[in-house]
C-alpha cells in the first residue's frame, strides 16, 4: 500500500477503495496505535497488586466518559468544522479558505480547552460523587481526572491538526506524530504506574502522566510543523485572531456536532453510572472497561476507512461532483460492513482468552468482561453502519442529522434498554450488556435509512470566494 498522500485530482477521479485506502492507511496505524495504548494501559493497571487492580480499572473507566464528555464539546466541534471547511475548499480549489478556517479552529479549540479544563477540575469531585459508591474506585477516578483536566489543551490539538491534515488527504504525517506520542506513553506506562529504581509507584496517577506528557509533546511537534508550513496548511498569526464570520460559520457546521457527539459521551457518563449500581460495581466495572478496550480492536480499519470516506465525500461535494460522492459512499459503505463482520467473528471466538490476557487470576472480572464483548460483538456490523453515516455526513458537513441519531442511540434506546433489562427484569450486569447491544442494532438500521435519504448531497462551502 501506497502511504504517499493523494493528490487532489487523484481524490476527486482516482479508483475510489484504493484512494480511500490510501488514505485511511496510515490513519489505520493509527487507530492501531492508540487501541495498543489502551491495551496497554488496562494490561499494566492488571498488573498492580490484587487488591488494588480492579479498583484502579474501575476507576480509569468511571473517569473516562467524563473526561471524554468534555473533549466531546470542543473536538467534536472543531474536528467536524475543520473536516468540512478544509476538505470542501481544497476540492473547489481555494486554499487561502481552507488555511483560515484552520487557524480560525484553532484558536477557538485552545480557549475552549483551558477554559472547559478548569471547569472539569473544579466539577470532578461533585460528578463523581454521583457515579461512584465505593471509595476505593471514587479516589482512583478522582486522582486521574485532576491531572487530565488540567492538561486537557494537550488532549485537543493532536486531534484537531489530525482532522486538518485528514482532509488534506494526508493521513501520513498525524500517523508519524501520534504514533511517536503513543509509543512514548507506551513506554512510560509500566514505569510509572509500576515504578522502577528510583522512579516510585504511582498507579492510576502514573497512567495520567504518561498521558498528559505524550500528548503535550505531539502537541508541540504539530505546532512546529504547522508553524513552518504543512502543505496547503499553516499557522498564521493573523490568522489565528477570532473573526465573527467565521466563528459563525464553524459554529453553524461544528456545534451539532459538538451537541451529537457530547450527548453521547454523557450518556456513557451515565451508563457508567447505571453499571456502577450493579451487584458486585467493582467487578462490573472493570469487566466492563477491559471488554471496552478489546471491543476498540474492530475499528482499527473502520476508523481509518471512515477517515478516507469523509475526506473524499467532502472533496466531491466541493468539487461539485456528485457522481464521485455517490460512487465513494456506496463503495466505502460496503467495504465497512464487510470489514466488521470478519472481525466481530473473530473476536466473538477468542473473547474470554483475550480479556483473561489483561487481568489474569481473577475470574470474575474474566467472566463479565467476556459477557460484554460476546454481547457487543454480534452486534458491532450495525454500529459500523452506525459510524458510516456519521463519516458520510461529517465529509457533508451536515451534522444535525448524525447529532438526532446519536442521541436516539443513547438516550432513547441505550440508557432505557440497559435499564430495563439489567434491573427491572433483573438479568444483572448480561441484561446491561444485551441492552446496549439492541440499541447498536436499532440505531445502525436508522442511519442505513439516513444514508438512503441523500440529505448529505450538498455542500456547506459557498459557491464564490469569501472577501477578507
Amino acid at each position: 500500500m501506497r502511504l504517499k498522500a493523494p493528490s487532489r485530482e487523484e481524490i476527486l477521479s482516482g479508483p475510489a477503495l484504493p484512494i480511500m485506502a490510501r488514505i485511511g492507511g496510515p490513519a489505520v496505524l493509527s487507530s492501531l496505535l492508540f487501541t495498543l495504548y489502551n491495551l496497554a494501559d488496562a494490561f499494566w493497571i492488571g498488573r498492580l497488586p490484587r487488591d488494588q487492580s480492579a479498583a484502579v480499572m474501575a476507576g480509569i473507566q468511571v473517569s473516562w466518559p467524563i473526561v471524554w464528555f468534555l473533549i466531546s464539546l470542543v473536538a467534536g466541534f472543531g474536528g467536524a468544522a475543520v473536516t468540512a471547511l478544509v476538505a470542501q475548499y481544497l476540492g473547489a480549489g481555494r486554499e487561502r479558505e481552507a488555511r483560515l478556517a484552520m487557524n480560525q479552529l484553532f484558536s477557538l479549540s485552545i480557549l475552549s480547552g483551558i477554559a472547559l479544563g478548569v471547569a472539569g477540575y473544579l466539577a470532578s469531585p461533585w460528578l463523581l460523587g454521583l457515579l461512584v459508591q465505593g471509595p476505593e474506585v471514587a479516589e482512583a477516578a478522582g486522582l486521574y481526572m485532576e491531572v487530565i483536566f488540567l492538561g486537557l489543551p494537550t488532549m485537543l490539538i493532536p486531534g484537531l491538526f489530525h482532522f486538518a491534515l485528514a482532509a488534506c488527504g494526508d493521513t501520513l504525517t498525524p500517523l508519524l506524530v501520534n504514533g511517536a506520542g503513543t509509543l512514548l506513553n507506551m513506554a512510560l506506562d509500566p514505569l510509572l504506574v509500576l515504578g522502577w529504581g528510583p522512579v516510585p509507584r504511582m498507579g492510576i496517577l502514573g497512567a495520567a502522566y504518561a498521558t498528559v506528557a505524550a500528548q503535550g509533546l505531539a502537541s508541540l511537534a504539530f505546532v512546529g510543523l504547522f508553524a513552518l508550513g504543512r502543505g496547503p496548511l499553516r499557522l498564521d498569526p493573523r490568522g489565528l485572531i477570532p473573526r465573527w464570520q467565521w466563528v459563525k460559520k464553524a459554529v453553524r457546521i461544528g456545534l451539532p456536532a459538538a451537541i451529537g457527539q457530547s450527548s453521547t459521551a454523557f450518556g456513557f457518563v451515565v451508563m457508567t453510572g447505571v453499571i456502577g449500581r450493579l451487584p458486585n460495581p467493582e467487578v462490573a466495572l472493570a469487566g466492563y472497561g477491559i471488554g471496552d478496550r478489546i471491543i476498540g480492536i474492530l475499528f482499527i480499519v473502520t476508523d481509518g476507512l471512515s477517515i478516507g470516506l469523509s475526506t473524499m465525500v467532502g472533496q466531491a461535494l466541493g468539487a461539485g461532483r456528485m457522481a464521485r460522492a455517490k460512487e465513494v459512499v456506496r463503495k466505502g459503505v460496503w467495504t465497512l460492513l464487510v470489514v466488521l463482520v470478519i472481525e466481530a467473528g473473530v473476536l466473538w471466538l477468542l473473547r474470554r482468552g483475550l480479556v483473561a490476557l489483561f487481568i489474569p487470576g481473577r475470574p470474575d472480572v474474566i467472566a463479565v468482561g467476556a459477557s460484554f464483548v460476546q454481547a457487543f460483538a454480534l452486534s458491532m456490523p450495525f454500529l459500523g453502519a452506525f459510524f458510516a453515516a456519521m463519516a458520510v455526513f461529517r465529509g457533508a458537513g451536515h451534522n444535525l442529522p448524525t447529532m438526532i441519531l446519536g442521541i436516539l442511540r443513547l438516550w432513547v434506546l441505550r440508557i432505557p434498554l440497559a435499564y430495563l433489562f439489567g434491573f427491572t427484569l433483573a438479568w444483572g450486569a448480561d441484561g446491561v450488556w444485551w441492552g446496549m447491544a439492541l440499541s447498536n442494532v436499532v440505531s445502525g438500521g436508522c442511519a442505513i435509512g439516513l444514508l438512503l435519504s441523500r440529505s448529505w448531497q450538498r455542500s456547506v462551502v459557498e459557491p464564490c470566494r469569501e472577501k477578507g
